[in-house]
């Protein structure tokens, strides 16, 4: 966590720098008590074991499997909460954007701009984020190796902004699955840049015939032990108070409640590791 803009995204915290950051929060703005309620709870987590703090919270979900499936409370109403978070805790703040278009208006708002994983080749996509000076998330797709994200990075430096970080979401293993190659982290990590590890996409179960994504949070801690281990420098975590009622991706969310223990133990092995 050596990064100039790490140090200036995080510079209203304090936090223990040997330690990863957590990225977290729940998939889409479903409401401004529920947002509410996970930033402070997780904020306070965070205090207490010297973790840096990004909330995270889509204000539109535009890659959904079924034309059923809830999309956000609409985007003014989504980006306005997520600006509200911010505020209210002083913590950084991301969101996903789909479209060249959205960038300019998303960096209004939010502190990262993550581009989803689908997404990571559209070169118009990634030039546009770039220009907004912000730091740029690029998940890697689930059909690229890690090695290959080096052509992402490019596309933003050349673009004129040095603000980038990578995230490790899985690899395509068949129609319906995902699997994790942890070579991908230390190969992300070769072209200078923090690399975050999705705990929870990455126990994806996609393509389901249901038409709602599935997943494995069960294993949510395993993915994230071995991210820890193999030098991730952050994590990237979807939780949700109830995600049984969760309007998106509750199948891979891990319950609020269960993150306190979880980050202990992630605190102590990055203090094995290191």
């Amino acid at each position: 966590m050596n990064q100039p803009f790490l140090t200036e995204l995080f510079k209203d915290q304090s936090y223990n720098k040997n330690q990863f950051f957590l990225i977290a929060g729940p998939c889409v703005v479903e409401s401004e008590e529920l947002v509410m309620e996970i930033a402070d709870k997780v904020s306070g987590i965070c205090k207490n074991l010297g973790i840096a703090y990004v909330f995270k919270a889509s204000y539109r979900k535009a890659n959904r499997t079924s034309a059923n499936s809830f999309t956000g409370i609409g985007d003014d109403n989504g980006l306005e909460l997520i600006k509200k978070v911010g505020a209210t805790y002083k913590l950084p703040t991301t969101s996903d954007i789909h479209a060249h278009d959205e960038a300019a208006v998303a960096a209004e708002f939010i502190d990262i701009l993550q581009i989803p994983a689908f997404l990571c080749r559209q070169t118009d996509l990634l030039v546009a984020a770039a220009q907004t000076g912000k730091i740029v998330n690029v998940k890697k797709g689930q059909f690229l190796s890690g090695a290959s994200m080096k052509f992402a990075v490019d596309k933003i430096k050349l673009a004129g902004n040095n603000n980038i970080m990578l995230t490790e979401r899985g690899n395509t293993f068949g129609y319906q699955d995902l699997v994790v190659d942890y070579r991908n982290i230390p190969a992300m990590k070769e072209n200078n840049v923090p690399v975050i590890m999705d705990c929870t996409h990455s126990l994806q179960q996609p393509n389901q015939t249901s038409g709602v994504t599935g997943g494995n949070p069960h294993l949510i801690e395993t993915i994230a032990k071995a991210a820890i281990a193999t030098g991730a420098d952050g994590l990237f975590i979807e939780t949700h108070p109830n995600p049984a009622v969760a309007k998106s991706d509750g199948a891979n969310m891990l319950p609020l409640h269960l993150l306190e223990p979880l980050l202990e133990k992630l605190v102590r092995l990055r203090e094995a590791v290191i």
